[in-house]
């Protein structure tokens, strides 16, 4: 037997985006129920990004949810080392007034997670074999077997699709209802979560050694970034190679070291679905876009992408308006295109930078000196980075 219940707005997918938009439902006076097909401890301990630009941690404020950030530190400085030479950027007025926070993706997890239970919401771990019905009309179906692996229904007025670029949600849309964009940059990255001292800043190197990166992710927690070749797997990375090769590219023969605690290879890419509804369904997040990681604008495309749909839904909710609902993707999309630009640009120039002197290195330093030497660069990098541009 099925059991079937209803709400407002069924979340499939208890990621940041998921839950940003739960949370801000929560705040609308709308009901809505949180599926996520994998246990708490697991979404919970899940790393991911670590930056809260400018214009996301003021869309918490704005919300009421401020503390959600906890007080990681908050600061747009980003140090660049060419071939071992330190440069600065974002030590600029309109970069250090309008700073982001350094949130692990994984702390506002937590937070995010604690703060809606503690609501009296709605949130489901361990929800498998997640389907869609009817999405094309009036009242979409959300069909799930739960952690005892009873089957249950949820029917709702609206599905919001924040489970990934490879969720049951996008592949439930018919093929040629959304175009799909694509971009492969042929490079790799192992990126390696350890217990050693976090820089000051955050940290590229790039140069002739190859590119390298050390970012926050706790007071005594580091996560790094080594460009690597495209068919490589953690297993072609122990502990000493990983050392070796970070204190090399990082100009840092006295890198501190800790315990590894996670390494992981992926190949940067980038994806757009566009348009980014279909029916009844919404998609957010990686459902909808993935992005390079070099601008760190993944998660940030998520939150706007979260503050954008709960808009549309309480007004829809509230009023019956739909207007917010029917340009939500053009609206989501004029920003995740603005972002891919930056991104695809930041990842070309660093990048391009690295490995033997040719015409195509001595082009990207000459991009980075406009930015780094320049008080136009300085603006252009400042405002997408603190997401105000």
């Amino acid at each position: 037997m099925t059991l079937r219940e209803s709400t407002t707005v069924a979340i499939v997918g208890g990621g940041v985006s998921g839950l940003t938009v739960a949370m801000l439902l929560r705040r609308s006076g709308v009901g809505c129920v949180v599926l996520e097909r994998q246990s708490r401890a697991y979404v919970e301990e899940r790393q991911r990004a670590g930056l809260v630009e400018y214009r996301g941690v003021r869309m918490f404020e704005r919300w009421g949810l401020g503390e959600l950030l906890g007080s990681f530190p908050a600061d747009n400085t980003l140090e660049i080392r060419v071939d071992g030479q330190t440069r600065l950027l974002g030590q600029d007025g309109y970069s250090q007034e309008s700073a982001g926070q350094a949130v692990p993706q994984q702390a506002l997890v937590r937070n995010l997670v604690a703060a809606f239970l503690a609501d009296g919401a709605d949130l489901r771990f361990d929800a498998a074999d997640v389907t869609l019905h009817g999405i094309d009309g009036e009242r979409p179906v959300v069909g799930y077997a739960d952690a005892d692996g009873n089957a249950r229904e949820i029917e709702c007025e609206l599905v919001a699709g924040c489970d990934g670029d490879h969720g049951i949600t996008n592949a439930s849309v018919p093929d040629g209802a959304m175009a799909t964009y694509t971009f492969d940059y042929g490079i790799s990255w192992l990126t390696i979560l350890a217990d050693a001292p976090p820089p000051r800043y955050a940290l590229m190197a790039v140069g002739r050694n190859g590119y390298a990166a050390q970012y926050f992710r706790g007071p005594r927690a580091s996560r790094f970034y080594l460009q690597c070749d495209p068919p490589d797997t953690p297993n072609d990375w122990p502990a000493d190679r990983i050392w070796e090769q970070l204190s090399f590219r990082l100009h840092r023969p006295d890198l501190p070291t800790g315990p590894i605690t996670d390494t992981e290879v992926f190949p940067l890419r980038s994806l757009v679905r566009e348009p980014m509804s279909y029916g009844r369904l919404y998609l957010l997040g990686d459902a909808a876009h993935v992005i390079s990681p070099m601008g760190a604008k993944g998660m940030n495309l998520a939150l706007y992408d979260a503050e954008v749909f709960a808009t549309a839904v309480r007004d829809f909710a509230g009023s019956g308006d739909d207007e917010g609902l029917r340009s939500y993707s053009d609206v989501c999309l004029s920003r995740t295109w603005k972002y891919q630009e930056w991104s695809h640009w930041m990842s070309e120039m660093l990048h391009g930078m690295c490995g033997p002197d040719t015409f195509r290195t001595r082009l990207a330093r000459a991009r980075f000196e406009r930015v780094a030497s320049t008080p136009v660069g300085a603006r252009y990098w400042a405002e997408l980075m603190t997401g105000l541009g």
